[in-house]
């Protein structure tokens, strides 16, 4: 059999000829964007490149059990609209969850929300809030009041995700303006999954020179004891997002083909300093 060449009206004749069927499993075997592509080749390849044949395989296995989920209802006319429905993100789990599939690899990701993390003395009213705003896609967030203790985690099971896939966790947060005692002392950051162990160091804001030095003018000797505590590490840094929340990298692992649980962390727990103002929307967990 010749090979097919797009362009000239005889590569057309050679491709309309191919049955529609085979064309649609041989595009079930690229990506959703060059699937996409292919669609401007002639319109029997627009037909192949629409039909569920080639968007189930992009979908997740478990596709269903995700529709099932989802709070609100799914409404779909095609594998491919499903698709695209998934790509724009689904609360799932009574809105304690968020599913997301990235719309060049058609790889899963989450977000915990913060009900879903394990936030230390998160029920105490003393130490932290929980309130709607209406930013956030969840219910719910938790805003620290004060504390000195500041221990977040998460964990998520390797199977909800794609196999042999590098990963990585990012803790989704935002400061309030009256925020204080965030930027002195950096918090330990961990993934875990089985023995593979990755730690680091991150800080969970960065101020002004301008309020720094109005910082040092009043507490100059409590900052420079705190900064001799201080263990050297990567620092990582807020980020912005896209949906106008700030990220912490907490780490990355990769995901394998066992079912093993992945324990993600931030800390700060040696209650050196007070501190208050950090808003917790959740953890993503997302494709690298």
């Amino acid at each position: 059999m010749k090979p097919i060449t797009v362009g000239g009206s005889s590569s057309s004749s050679n491709i309309d000829m191919l049955p529609e069927d085979c064309v649609s499993t041989i595009l079930s075997n690229t990506s959703p964007p060059e699937a996409c592509k292919s669609s401007l080749i002639s319109s029997m390849f627009r037909s192949a490149a629409e039909s569920d044949i080639v968007w189930e395989k992009f979908l997740p296995s478990d596709y269903e059990n995700i529709v099932s989920r989802a709070v609100t209802p799914v409404k779909f006319s095609s594998k491919k609209e499903l698709f695209y429905c998934f790509c724009s993100s689904v609360l799932i789990d009574g809105r304690s969850k968020s599913f997301k599939l990235d719309k060049f690899s058609g790889k899963k990701s989450y977000i915990l929300s913060a009900r879903e993390l394990s936030i230390t003395w998160s029920n105490e009213p003393m130490y932290w809030s929980w309130r709607s705003i209406p930013e956030s896609r969840f219910p719910e967030v938790a805003e620290l009041r004060t504390i000195s203790w500041l221990e977040i985690k998460g964990k998520i099971k390797t199977k909800m995700l794609a196999p042999n896939t590098k990963y990585g966790a990012y803790l989704i947060m935002k400061v309030s303006v009256r925020a204080y005692g965030l930027d002195w002392m950096p918090s330990e950051i961990s993934v875990e999954v089985g023995d593979n162990v990755q730690n680091g160091t991150a800080y969970l804001c960065l101020k002004d020179l301008k309020q720094k030095e109005i910082e040092t003018l009043f507490y100059s000797n409590r900052i420079e004891m705190l900064r001799e505590r201080v263990v050297q590490g990567d620092g990582h840094v807020p980020c912005k997002r896209e949906d106008g929340w700030m990220e912490i990298e907490l780490g990355e692992f990769f995901s394998g083909e066992n079912d093993d649980e992945v324990k993600m962390s931030l800390m700060e727990v040696k209650g050196y300093q007070l501190k208050g103002g950090l808003i917790i929307e959740g953890i993503e967990v997302r494709p690298k």
